[in-house]
């Protein structure tokens, strides 16, 4: 007997979810996170002619939309967008200069790289641009702040 209902997850409250990217081509760019940072197809949703692709990499999920319109927006520039709004997407990394040398031509440096060693010892990032232009941060190094101060 086939369950009419799927399994369902077990969900904490606040968990993060999932961010949704409007693309251009969302394939291009589920090829882009797949090849460089290690993202999975998770679930494909049919809407006709169109869907909805879901990638993920470990519990992080990318919701991919197929643009309906042009944007209004030029692209950003280094390391996003300075308006209130999604900046750029950042992903952890070995080391910065491996990262952008494995990518080779497909890194599109718009910032960077950069030393934050002032800072966080040891800690060090990138801004490149992905297939459609939003900004992606590599970073290497980063630890949380033993004591951060607390909210006001």
């Amino acid at each position: 007997m086939i369950p009419f209902f799927e399994t369902r997850k077990t969900y904490t409250p606040t968990m993060f979810s999932h961010i949704g990217l409007t693309c251009k081509d969302p394939v291009v760019i589920e090829r882009f996170y797949s090849k460089y940072f290690g993202f999975k197809r998770a679930r494909v949703i049919p809407l006709g002619d169109d869907q909805i692709l879901f990638i993920k990499s470990g519990h992080f999920y990318m919701e991919l939309f197929k643009a309906k319109e042009q944007s209004p927006l030029a692209e950003p520039k280094d390391d996003g967008y300075p308006w209130a709004g999604l900046r750029h997407l950042a992903f952890e990394v070995e080391s910065v200069d491996a990262k952008l040398a494995e990518m080779g031509a497909d890194a599109k440096i718009m910032l960077g790289p950069a030393d934050f060693s002032d800072f966080i010892p040891g800690w060090k990032g990138a801004w490149i641009a992905d297939p459609e232009g939003n900004i992606v941060e590599l970073n290497q190094g980063y630890v949380d702040q033993v004591m951060p101060p607390q909210l006001p």
